[in-house]
């Protein structure tokens, strides 16, 4: 599958400060970048901070008045399966070294409160068919409703029963993790999502390998172009400014081709 990804931010940066932007689409073994163009209106010189370990694309840059950041890719995601049945969950000492700190609480997901919900909810279940379970009662539990903010936890989502994308994938990660499974957060691009925005989703080390998921329901995973993945959303956010400044506006489109 071909997607074409068009996203544009708006700034006000009232002083001269740094921001560091991950909206590029990450170079993986299960997506490839065919064409992109990323530009800044006004020019702004760039620092180029990629990740040969992730696969993950940054850039640094330095902004003082208004400015316009646009990014126009075509990404081609190859067959996923992302099967959870019959998915195998592994033993701490046999998982791969960098999945060990998926396992752990971070900010967003204090994984360490809901070790008895977890096994009070899904104690019949491991691996796959765990994490399934996990994501069903997700989506049939919660609502999906503007309520939280930037600083809203797993465990405030679970009292509130209602969120928007990250606070669904805050709490998958944070039941898997409290289930021993590793998990972490994932930033994409969704072609199906209405409306279309920033998407949050959630990733967990099962089978063998990492495997795409999306709480919500709201986005098939055979479409979605990863951009980042981290611990939670601190670690995925696509503008971080390290200052003060207004968003003006912001658009994504993305079109399955």
């Amino acid at each position: 599958m071909r997607v074409h990804v068009k996203a544009r931010l708006d700034y006000d940066f009232p002083e001269r400060v740094e921001s560091l932007l991950q909206i590029e689409a990450a170079v993986a073994d299960d997506q490839a970048v065919l064409d992109e163009r990323l530009t800044f209106d006004p020019p702004v010189a760039v620092t180029r901070r990629d990740d040969p370990a992730t696969g993950e694309r940054r850039v640094v840059f330095t902004c003082q008045g208004r400015l316009a950041i646009a990014y126009d890719a075509v990404v081609e995601i190859a067959a996923r399966d992302m099967a959870l049945a019959d998915a195998a969950q592994h033993a701490i000492a046999a998982l791969p070294i960098d999945t060990l700190p998926y396992l752990r609480g971070s900010r967003y997901c204090p994984s360490d409160t809901f070790e008895t919900i977890a096994d009070q909810k899904f104690g019949g279940l491991r691996g796959g068919a765990r994490v399934a379970a996990i994501v069903d009662w997700i989506i049939g539990h919660l609502e999906y409703r503007p309520c939280s903010d930037a600083r809203t936890t797993a465990l405030e989502t679970y009292v509130e029963r209602a969120g928007v994308c990250r606070d669904f994938a805050h709490l998958a990660v944070t039941l898997c993790r409290a289930s021993d499974i590793p998990a972490r957060v994932a930033s994409v691009y969704a072609p199906a999502l209405q409306p279309p925005d920033f998407h949050a989703v959630a990733e967990v080390f099962v089978g063998g390998r990492w495997r795409l998921l999306d709480p919500t329901g709201r986005a098939p995973v055979d479409g979605l172009v990863r951009i980042a993945y981290g611990r939670d959303a601190a670690d995925v956010a696509f503008l971080t400014i390290f200052g003060k400044a207004t968003m003006m506006a912001q658009s994504v489109m993305v079109t399955a081709i």
